[in-house]
Parts: structure tokens; sequence; C-alpha cells
């Protein structure tokens, strides 16, 4: 009997285990500008947004300055740029694990 309990016990843990490496977050191409310019946002001086699915959420992981001049013609205070992320929601800020911007066509 005991056999029978620790063997379902492993096939439970490795079928858990394989589901949660199918749940990798993939890449999506979201809209990246500044909150406060360019999305209403209310904040302290220029922070980097994205809004996804209609909703715009203040980025953590990386800065609206690594990203160029954010008060250049196209930068982010000034224009809504597209921008390839990995991330996720976490609190009602979008914790950033990689971040691209899309170039202008």
């Amino acid at each position: 009997m005991k056999k029978i309990i620790v063997a379902t016990f492993l096939f439970f843990a490795v079928t858990i285990s394989a589901q949660e490496k199918k749940e990798e977050i993939k890449p999506q191409i979201v809209e990246a500008a500044c909150g406060q310019c360019q999305f209403d946002m209310k904040g302290h001086g220029c922070d980097l947004a994205v809004r996804i699915d209609g909703k715009s959420y203040f980025v953590d992981g990386t800065s609206i300055d690594a990203h160029g001049d954010a008060h250049a013609d196209d930068g982010f205070c000034a224009a809504v740029r597209k921008a390839e992320v990995v991330g996720k929601i976490v609190d009602d800020r979008f914790k950033v694990t990689s971040f691209k911007l899309v170039p202008k066509k």
C-alpha cells in the first residue's frame, strides 16, 4: 500500500512540475511611454509605463532613462512607442525581465 501512495505522490509532483514549466511568460508587444506625460498616470516626475489591454502600469526592472532621452522628439515623454516585453503584473505594477523597443518603421 505504501508503494502505491508514494508512486501517486511522485506522479502528482511530476505533473505539477511539468505544468509550472508550461506557464513560462512569453514576450508580448505593448505600448510604452512616460506614464505621467502620455498615459495621464499619477506619479512623481517622469516614469516608464506600459499599456496592456488598455490599462497602464508603471514598470519595475528598467527605467525611462535606460532607453534614450525621454524628452527627445521620439522619447517616451513625447511619444508612445511599441516594445517587446517579458514580465508580469504584480501589485498593479509591471515587473519586467526583458524590455526591447520595437524599431520604428
